[in-house]
């Protein structure tokens, strides 16, 4: 059997109180583990445990000490390891034994070359589809999602696909930025796509966990490493192994989670909450944000060091009001994805209809567009009936002036969405122009967001 040609992560312990088999199993296994470590004991074994993580631990039964059988058996379920078991001394009772202690294999020595690496790889796979069937059970909400935001012909999206399939074989970091709503995780999904890389695309969104227990969900913790943590758990990092971890809203996480997450892809190695042990993992970021991180970095919400780390690359997407010959095509994609979904007749589009879509705004971008067309199959309106007392583009409105028979609410909302267009989208800056506080800015824009939803 050949060796796996993708990059070696994991970590092995190899405890055999003899010198030739520890030499010979360190240089036997090189290309399949990132790291591997030696001990003829199992009190110098435990002694590494306490200080690294192990992925995989190949045990010799009879040690000077104690049985590595017993030894393993005595660590408890929350703290074993996959464990091969090695003995020349097999009976019928021992590989009982073994496998209640938790074997994931068991070998007789002497053994062939192949013998050792298909119990090895078998392992190493059995791990791997651990963390996909974690994966998959996380996003099973998720699994019929559409290219939505690579939907249309526009100048603007055709140079975002370019710049994906550049650069997504790389395994530099990328930072995506646009306007909530834009579809900048689909993107990120299209860089793990067309990447090439063999692990799982975790999505993480930063603002939707409680900066106290960010570091857990992405690093992991040991059992009673804090209130609540009555078993060891992985984290995203560990899931993300050798694939894509997607951070969208870095700008939400915390000052202090910065700075382990900027130790963490320095260093390419992770800590659980209330562990000694580290482990190595390869994984690429993905992280994306709405705001202006420059921005944050100069009024101190960002660290600059973390953002010169994420900033290899920044991929920026248009808002939907930047590429409007698209919407045409996004909302029959949408009519025909939404009406099989809901069980409802697709909507009869009239040329009047795609014309007001595209006059239109949407400040909330493909996801509003999205939730705008299902509401018109729910209802069986057409589109037109319900955009009528909508305002049009607000860039449209400084040269055109505001129609006489808009509302004072419609003309307020245009104008707050042109001077946060003006201002690059930034919140805080376009609320100090607005002369309001950030705090009736965004009370705003939830209730008018509320309105079309």
């Amino acid at each position: 059997m050949t060796a796996s040609t993708e990059l070696p992560t994991a970590s092995v312990l190899i405890v055999d109180d003899e010198p030739g088999m520890r030499s010979y199993l360190s240089k036997a296994l090189a290309s399949r583990f990132a790291l591997i470590e030696t001990a003829d004991s199992l009190s110098a074994a435990e002694a590494l445990r306490q200080r690294l993580h192990f992925d995989l631990l190949l045990v010799d039964i009879r040690l000077p000490d104690r049985s590595g059988v017993d030894w393993h058996e005595a660590l408890g379920p929350e703290r074993r390891s996959d464990v091969i078991f090695m003995t020349a001394y097999a009976d019928l009772d021992m590989a009982v034994k073994a496998l209640r202690a938790g074997a994931s294999d068991f070998i007789i020595k002497p053994f062939r070359l192949e013998q050792l690496q298909s119990a090895v790889d078998r392992c190493l796979a059995q791990r791997r589809l651990a963390r996909e069937n974690f994966v998959l059970q996380r996003e099973s909400r998720r699994l019929r999602h559409a290219d939505e935001s690579m939907i249309g012909d526009s100048q603007a999206m055709a140079q975002v696909r370019a710049l994906i399939e550049r650069v997504a074989p790389t395994p530099s970091a990328v930072l995506i930025h646009g306007e909530s709503g834009t579809g900048k995780e689909l993107v990120a999904r299209d860089l793990h796509r067309f990447s090439g890389r063999f692990g799982a695309f975790v999505p993480l969104n930063c603002g939707a966990v409680a900066g106290d227990l960010l570091e857990s969900e992405l690093f992991g913790h040991v059992k009673g490493a804090f209130t609540g943590a009555v078993k060891t758990r992985d984290g995203l990092f560990t899931y993300a192994d050798g694939g894509t971890l997607f951070l969208d809203e870095i700008a939400e996480m915390p000052l202090a989670m910065q700075a382990k997450l900027l130790r963490v892809l320095e260093s390419k190695r992770i800590r659980p909450v209330g562990s000694e042990q580290e482990r190595p993992v390869d994984v690429r970021i993905v992280a994306a944000t709405h705001r202006d991180l420059q921005q944050e970095v100069s009024e101190g919400r960002f660290r600059e060091d973390l953002y010169f780390r994420l900033n290899v690359l920044t991929l920026t997407l248009p808002a939907l009001r930047e590429r409007p010959e698209d919407i045409p095509a996004l909302a029959h994609h949408f009519s025909r994805q939404l009406s099989r979904d809901l069980g409802l007749a697709a909507l009869p589009w009239q040329h009047a209809d795609l014309e007001r879509l595209t006059r239109y705004a949407w400040p909330g971008n493909i996801r509003e567009l999205k939730n705008f067309i299902e509401r018109c199959i729910l209802l069986g309106k057409l589109p037109g009936e319900l955009l009528d007392d909508s305002p049009p583009a607000p860039e449209d409105a400084p040269g055109a002036g505001y129609p006489s028979d808009w509302t004072l609410d419609a003309v307020e909302r245009a104008h707050i969405l042109a001077v946060l267009d003006a201002h690059g989208h930034t919140k805080s800056s376009a609320a100090r122009a607005l002369g309001v506080s950030r705090k009736t800015l965004d009370r705003k824009l939830a209730a008018w967001q509320g309105a079309d939803t």
